[in-house]
């Protein structure tokens, strides 16, 4: 199963939304080069809606990892919202919820810019 992204601007930040399973291989790989390439054209406000991540293996949390560290070097910010209760426990407890800025809701994490 491949992961879907929507791509939609708010004002002047990119919203990203995931649909499906963020794990090794294309997913993971498609995940980075989405958000490689939005900081590339310059967006430096960015949101990673996260509802509809039904998985997330070590390899997403790499991704996740490696754009946001790629962000903050081009001077962009990468946050996440909606992170279900299993993939919050997840960041928890590999402490990623120290890395990220993580908000309850899409709408929560565009006004944070």
């Amino acid at each position: 199963m491949s992961i879907r992204m929507t791509n939609s601007e708010v004002g002047s930040v990119s919203v990203v939304e995931l649909d499906g399973r963020l794990v090794l291989g294309d997913e993971s790989n498609s995940v980075r080069e989405k958000l490689t390439s939005l900081v590339a054209a310059g967006k430096n406000k960015i949101v990673l809606n996260m509802a509809n991540i039904k998985y997330i293996d070590s390899s997403g949390l790499g991704a996740l990892v490696a754009a946001h560290v790629s962000a903050k070097t081009h001077g962009a910010s990468v946050r996440l919202c909606n992170l279900g209760q299993k993939f919050h426990d997840v960041m928890q407890v590999t402490r990623l919820l120290t890395v990220f800025d993580v908000y309850d809701s899409q709408a929560a994490a565009i006004s944070s810019f």
